[in-house]
């Protein structure tokens, strides 16, 4: 009776786990970019957002919330384009 094989096991040559550590670790550092550029954007729009509560409360305004989310919003556009252009290696000041 011939038996015939259908499958092999093939042990994982050490290139397979190299190229595989080399992927996983380009998707943590995609992940990592992400998670900055959101933290860029995000931090400076709720840091002027809260200032602006916290004025309007204080004051007995309701208009600065308005004024510094704003204020936040162009911040963090003028982070998260100061980044980009930090990775992407068009850096004013690296070529001065």
């Amino acid at each position: 009776m011939n038996h015939v094989c259908l499958y092999t096991f093939e042990w994982p040559m050490k290139s397979d786990k190299d190229d595989r550590k080399k992927k996983n670790r380009q998707v943590f550092e995609a992940l990592a970019m992400v998670l900055q550029f959101g933290l860029h954007m995000l931090v400076p729009i709720f840091m002027c957002t809260f200032l602006g509560i916290w004025i309007d409360k204080s004051a007995g305004t309701n208009y600065w919330v308005i004024i510094l989310f704003f204020v936040g919003a162009l911040a963090g556009f003028t982070n998260v384009f100061r980044f980009a252009m930090k990775i992407s290696g068009n850096d004013k000041k690296d070529e001065e």
